[in-house]
Parts: C-alpha cells; structure tokens; sequence
C-alpha cells in the first residue's frame, strides 16, 4: 500500500486515499477498497454542509457542498420559501447573563454559527431545540408562552433563566401534539 505520490506525481487530499496496483482507492469504508473516481461520484449526488452529511429528506437538501444553511437555501430558495420544516431553538451568551433568545431556523446549530461571527469569543450556545413540521407557527407558540414567563422582552430575547425557556419548548411541543 502506497500513499506516496512516486509514481504519480499527486497528492493524495483524503488520507483515506491509497496508490494500489496503478489506481487511486479509497478505504475509508468497512466495505474494503473503492475507486476514488467511483467514491466521489456517489458523494457528488449527496450534500455537505460545513463537511457535515445532510440526508436528503432535509428541506433545504440539493446535492453539494456548502458552507452554511443560508448558502444551500440562496442556492434554492424556491425550496426554503415552500418549506416549514425546521426548529425552534432556544440560544445564549455569556455576555447577557439573565437573557435567551427564542427562535426559528432550518437547523439551529448553522443559525448559532451565523451569530457566532458577531462575537469575538464566538460564546453563543444553543441550549435547546425542538424540530417541527411548522417551525414558523411553533416560534410563535413559544413567543407567547415566554413572553407570559419573562420579566422583560426585547423583539426574540426574553429575560428568563434557561430552565424556564427549556420549559417554554416543552409547552410548544405539547401544544403541538395537542396535549
């Protein structure tokens, strides 16, 4: 097994990569050995985002590799304006002790990322989420369930410690499932 470049002037990009018998291979799978042109072909109809899988029944899904949510929905935005799928998400910050902020995305943990480019400790934590079929109508939910909680409001953040907005997520689920 060889991942030297000697007899082909390349360089491997994917330590799961081996020169064998005048081939390139990937073994990087339980299965054994497998063309790389034939790996990248069944990755090349799969989608990425940030190097993480995203399996196709996702609402935003069209095969690629993006580096956030938000570059995958601008790519089909016909398909993020038609779909409610997604989460409501409960987020923090250090900076604001006494305050969460309560809101909806396609997937929380790529919204937490957009915000952490506004902090230079990039301390935003997401601290719950619950997924939903209508995220936009389950947003609203918890709006009103928090805003009857919470001290204080300013437009998404509520001034309520995050057990009682962990609680406000499992209200809207209830509610939801009518229970």
């Amino acid at each position: 097994m060889s991942t030297s470049t000697d007899e082909t002037g390349q360089t491997p990009t994917n330590i799961n990569t081996v020169f064998e018998d005048g081939e390139w291979w990937y073994v990087g799978s339980s299965s054994g050995r497998n063309r790389v042109e034939s790996h990248n072909r069944k990755n090349s109809k799969r989608m990425f985002v940030n190097g993480k899988y995203v399996p196709q029944s996702h609402p935003l899904w069209k095969a690629g590799r993006y580096k956030s949510f938000d570059d995958a929905a601008f790519s089909s935005l016909e398909n993020y304006e038609r779909s409610t799928e997604g989460m409501v998400y409960i987020i923090t910050n250090p900076a604001w002790p006494k305050w969460v902020k309560i809101g909806m995305a396609v997937d929380a943990d790529d919204r937490c990322n957009g915000y952490q480019t506004s902090s230079p400790f990039r301390d935003y934590e997401v601290v719950a989420t619950i997924s939903t079929n209508d995220r936009r109508k389950a947003e609203a939910i918890a709006h009103q369930i928090a805003e009857g909680m919470a001290s204080d409001r300013r437009n998404e953040w509520f001034k309520l410690k995050k057990a009682q907005a962990r609680q406000v997520l499992v209200q809207v689920e209830e509610k939801l499932n009518g229970l």
